[in-house]
């Protein structure tokens, strides 16, 4: 190798080193994000047992949550919710009988890997 190019090498390796090392564990840091609201967001539905999400990143029970408040900002149950044991991706919260109204479903999720999101959707009830 020429004395040009062993300086070229030098210079570039551990960029490139860096550069893989970031494409590789990029899909490590991952941000739980809802894939599936049931009910779905804006959707008018009879009144719901249950309100369920299914994430696209596996969830940490201990530190994700869902809560469902109603149009004055009131919590609707006490009720906690379930990371499912048999899939880590889907939360639920059981749901007291509700009235016709609009509901909002707030959910916080931490991954795996410790990222946490955050949101809320509104559904009604006929």
């Amino acid at each position: 190798m020429n004395q040009l190019n062993y300086r070229w090498y030098r210079c570039l390796a551990p960029l490139a080193a860096f550069i893989a090392t970031v494409a590789f564990t990029g899909s490590a840091f991952a941000h739980a994000m809802p894939q599936k609201e049931v009910p779905a967001p804006n959707a008018t539905v009879a009144a719901p047992q249950q309100v369920s999400i299914t994430f696209d990143d596996p969830l940490e029970p201990a530190f994700s949550t869902l809560t469902v408040t109603n149009a004055k900002g009131q919590p609707v149950t006490k009720n906690k919710s379930q990371v499912a044991a048999h899939n880590h991706k889907l939360m639920t919260l059981a749901l007291p009988a509700l009235s016709p109204g609009r509901y909002t479903a707030h959910w916080a999720a931490v991954a795996l890997d410790g990222h946490r999101t955050h949101g809320e959707y509104s559904f009604s009830v006929k």
